[in-house]
């Protein structure tokens, strides 16, 4: 027998997650019956420092029926094809993280793997030579993918840069407009009804808002998930030993990149961001190895242009929630877990975790089905995500410091001990149910952090050699071609929004 249905959505705080939540609850869950409250205080600031994505936010800004142009007028943002790491693998490296494919396989066998046999001959050239992102990034140009698949830029994908409290205004204007109600208060109390579930909050003026599902989007703090309902947290620290960050604004400068660059330093690494008008500056670091102070200095000196405001300290723990949703609580965001930039995988998991409540969205009788099978698949999101971020600070050759060190000789989940052993060996990977980085983002880590493997599969064997490098070198020539074609990422952006100004 069906229960009833859920009447009132009730999303406790602001920011990114609660206003993505906000913004596709408003255009999806308002069958004109149920409502939707967000409650959030002004008083209460927001983490708000995350400032780069991955290809999948073009999903959801399409979901809630974004325009590109008019989203980046609003957030300032810009295009990013990638990352670029800097001294990762050891002192004086760099490599590229691209998004997109490299290449195209031939017969059903992985790109890489021809590439593996072949990259002795000569023409055959680097394996970032057959991305479309990594050749634009070297260009410092963008261009749109091509839906014709014998264009080399077909292999393109892209995300965006963008400043993270205009996006969250962004969204709040939407779901406003699409009938999302926002309470302004600061919660000084959480009832629970006699079951256990959680019947409403309580405002400092008295006011109280009930309601049948709350999502929980309160940040670290996750004061339904974990202060109230107790929700257990896994700490993973011991893999991910970060606990720091300090952000901080300088001045727009030039060029502007159409990617992120990641810079390795003795305890940690530091992040560049370009947007139109400024650049995000930041330095995630382990404070069991380097103080916040010397942190602070570090950043400040190794930056590109002056600050432009006083940097921010930040504190936080690598982990995961294992049931995000607990009752009639669903926790999003940092509420529900926290993994470190490294990847600009936050508002991502923020995705995952509206996405697959839609796919499971209950009635009131609020089914443990439907919340064991949520919470088996955000576990495997967080944990196939923690892994691959792992992989950039396990495998170095890196012993310059103690931080290096500890991270270069840590023991590491299984998970990510097989992957790396199957690709050490003959260019193995195998991506496991949906988790988020496929093929290609695998090999351009471990290639750029010095795991070669020692053969490639042997099917590639099967393949005429002749007939194959001669096939690799056209497709390296015609993606060189196809990015020459592209203009400078500032003119792109220009064009599409009005001068940056």
């Amino acid at each position: 027998m069906t229960a009833a249905p859920i009447e009132h959505v009730v999303i406790i705080g602001g920011g990114t997650a609660g206003w993505m939540m906000a913004a596709a609850a408003g255009r999806y869950l308002d069958d004109g019956r149920r409502r939707i409250t967000l409650v959030e205080s002004e008083a209460i600031g927001t983490v708000g420092v995350g400032e780069a994505t991955i290809p999948s936010i073009r999903n959801f800004n399409a979901l809630i029926g974004v325009d590109e142009a008019e989203f980046l007028r609003a957030t300032r943002g810009s295009f990013k094809l990638g990352i670029e790491f800097v001294d990762w693998e050891r002192r004086g490296t760099r490599y590229v993280h691209p998004f997109g494919h490299y290449g195209r396989d031939i017969q059903g066998l992985n790109f890489h793997q021809l590439w593996l046999k072949l990259r002795g001959r000569d023409g055959i050239g680097a394996i970032g030579d057959y991305s479309p992102a990594t050749v634009a990034m070297a260009n410092g140009a963008f261009g749109w993918p091509q839906p014709d698949p014998r264009s080399p830029l077909s292999g393109l994908a892209y995300a965006y840069h963008f400043d993270a409290g205009s996006y969250a205004a962004f969204l709040r204007e939407r779901a406003e407009a699409d009938g999302v109600a926002r309470v302004e208060g600061r919660i000084v109390a959480v009832e629970r009804a006699e079951d256990g579930d959680v019947a409403a909050v309580r405002l400092e003026d008295g006011r109280r808002v009930a309601g049948d599902l709350f999502i929980d989007c309160s940040g670290f703090r996750s004061m339904l998930l974990g202060e109230t309902l107790g929700g257990a947290f896994e700490d993973w620290s011991h893999w991910l030993p970060c606990d720091r960050a300090i952000a901080v604004p300088t001045g727009r400068t030039e060029p502007l990149l159409p990617y992120t660059r990641a810079t390795a330093h003795a305890a940690g690494w530091q992040w560049r961001i370009p947007l139109q008008h400024r650049t995000g500056n930041g330095m995630v670091y382990a404070s069991r190895f380097m103080d916040d102070d010397a942190a602070e200095r570090l950043l400040l000196s190794s930056l590109d242009a002056a600050p432009t405001a006083a940097p921010r300290r930040l504190s936080f723990t690598a982990g995961f929630r294992p049931r995000p949703w607990e009752r009639n609580v669903v926790a999003l965001g940092l509420a529900g877990g926290f993994l470190e930039p490294l990847e600009s995988t936050s508002i991502h998991l923020i995705q995952q975790g509206i996405s697959k409540l839609f796919a499971l969205f209950p009635d009131t009788a609020l089914s443990a089905v439907e919340r064991d099978e949520y919470n088996r698949q955000m576990g495997d999101n967080y944990r196939s995500i923690r892994d691959f971020i792992i992989l950039h600070y396990h495998a170095t050759t890196r012993d310059d410091s103690p931080f290096w060190d500890h991270v270069r000789t840590m023991a590491v989940p299984d998970t990510l001990q097989r992957k790396i052993a199957l690709f050490r060996q003959k260019g193995r990977f195998f991506r496991y149910d949906d988790e988020l980085f496929a093929t290609p983002s695998w090999v351009a880590v471990m290639l750029g952090q010095g795991i070669v493997p020692e053969g490639y599969d042997p099917i590639v064997d099967a393949l005429d050699e002749e007939r194959t490098a001669a096939a690799l070198r056209q497709m390296r020539q015609a993606t060189a071609a196809a990015v020459a074609g592209l203009s400078p990422h500032h003119a792109v952006l220009e064009r599409l929004v009005g001068d940056h100004g």
